[in-house]
């Protein structure tokens, strides 16, 4: 499985200002079918660790605050 090296180059991003991960929150993480999305060890918000996305958005629609962010390719819309 691919590393995601950077927040850019990867379809679900965390709006770091509105994640509440830092709080326990892990919503995005439980819900991932494909156990992408980590909390980060040091800043304790959540990200793409790996970039094998199926788009299927439950990390965005189940996280409370909103700040999970599913950007599905064109062809795909």
């Amino acid at each position: 499985m691919p590393l995601a090296n950077s927040p850019t180059t990867v379809p679900v991003t965390v709006d770091d200002e509105k994640c509440i991960a830092h709080k326990g929150c892990t919503v995005c993480v439980d819900v991932c079918p494909l156990d992408v999305l980590r909390i980060h060890d040091e800043t304790k918000k959540a990200y793409m660790k790996y970039d094998e996305c199926w788009y299927c958005m439950p990390c965005e629609a189940d996280c409370p605050t909103g700040a999970v962010n599913v950007s599905i390719p064109y062809l795909l819309r």
